[in-house]
């Protein structure tokens, strides 16, 4: 296969017509089409729509995956549940961009390989799925993707080392599903997350995700015409996104201090700290892979010895089980009469005995002087006369 090429659209916020199916069956024949899908794998040739357009047109959240590096996320919402200009201090560079069509403002999120390296262990089926409940806490008021953003824009180089960073949203430090599934897809440097998460309040602090409870006190302390309309638009369902606007009106009406940090870092010192931490952690995985690797020799050698242990009891059947495997004449039983032998030099050497047993040793490679597999088996394993 020389190339690897995964586009995925998906509809949310309501379904293709037929029209709309057909006219997307233009764009290609082997494309899986639904009234809320478009998926299509190409591994020689290309895709001959515009996604740019096409999200325009049709589609609410778009996936792009190749083998060569490439990671395309793109997101559609209306502009009066995501404020354009909020967005536009967050989308700053290639790798995070803003534009409106219409009554949209879509969002274009891009990764592309900085080691210049192929991907070809890769698949982009249900990676879209994972990622996008990004979308609806976007459009509740849930900036952490478009901090996100941000951060994939510095670590990409595009933001100078001085420039501030946007406002902070709480919960950083504790990303859900969705967000971790973006991060991951977009290959955001967890170290540069950590970085940023020491300037983020707990979610908690910020209230992510207000309980039935809080809600329903809230919604009884709004006045009557507000809840007329606000059940007129229930009703008719003509807004598909009205829990989004109640709860971002509630978390707008419960706001508390975005940020822990007393002033904006810049994105230089984001990307020292992340330096920082990144030593820190390889520092503390090396330690902890040498102290696996003292607990793991230690059980081998209490195993080892162990098993030797078992071997003592009975030396000479061992000595006879070393002569029936070499009378097989077989590569595979030299090799189990050559580790029993091994075994018999280690218990030797333990619990004394050398000297007999490099004497019977002595005798069995003359016994056996014409069976060269087995005389270069016992070489290799260091049992010399």
């Amino acid at each position: 296969m020389s190339e690897y090429q995964y586009y995925e659209f998906i509809a949310v916020d309501r379904p293709l017509t037929t029209r709309e199916q057909s006219e997307l069956r233009s764009l290609s024949t082997r494309a899986d089409i639904t009234a809320t899908s478009f998926v299509n794998t190409y591994e020689w040739g290309n895709f001959k729509g515009d996604p740019r357009k096409l999200m325009e047109r049709y589609f609410d959240a778009h996936l792009y995956l190749t083998n060569w590096g490439t990671r395309d996320l793109v997101l559609r919402l209306p502009k009066r549940v995501l404020d354009p200009a909020v967005v536009a201090h967050y989308c700053i560079g290639d790798s995070a961009s803003a534009w409106t069509s219409g009554e949209h403002l879509i969002i274009g999120l891009n990764r592309e390989d900085e080691d210049g390296t192929d991907e070809w262990d890769i698949g982009g089926e249900g990676l879209l799925s994972s990622i996008i409940g990004v979308r609806a806490s976007l459009a509740a008021g849930d900036l952490r993707l478009l901090y996100l953003a941000w951060l994939r824009c510095v670590q990409s180089l595009e933001v100078s080392d001085d420039a501030p960073e946007p406002p902070v949203p709480a919960g950083l430090a504790t990303l859900d599903a969705p967000l971790t599934a973006a991060a991951e897809f977009l290959c955001i440097d967890r170290d540069l997350i950590a970085a940023a998460a020491v300037g983020s309040a707990s979610a908690s602090a910020a209230a992510a995700q207000p309980t039935a409870a809080q809600l329903r006190t809230w919604v009884t302390q709004l006045p009557t015409r507000e809840k007329d309309i606000i059940l007129s638009d229930l009703v008719t369902g003509h807004d598909t996104h009205l829990r989004a606007q109640l709860l971002r009106r509630y978390r707008d009406a419960h706001a508390t201090e975005a940020s822990t940090a007393t002033t904006p870092r810049t994105a230089g010192q984001l990307l020292a700290t992340a330096d920082e931490l990144r030593a820190e952690r390889e520092r503390s995985d090396a330690q902890q892979r040498e102290r696996d690797r003292v607990r793991q020799e230690r059980s081998a050698a209490a195993a080892r010895q162990q098993h030797l242990d078992t071997l003592a009891v009975d030396q000479p059947a061992v000595w006879r089980q070393v002569d029936e495997l070499i009378a097989t004449k077989k590569p595979r039983e030299y090799d189990s009469a050559v580790q029993l032998l091994v075994d018999l030099r280690d218990l030797t050497e333990r619990d004394g005995g050398t000297a007999a047993f490099e004497h019977r040793l002595t005798l069995l490679r003359v016994n056996h002087a014409r069976k060269p597999g087995l005389l270069q088996r016992l070489d290799l394993a260091g049992l010399f006369a």
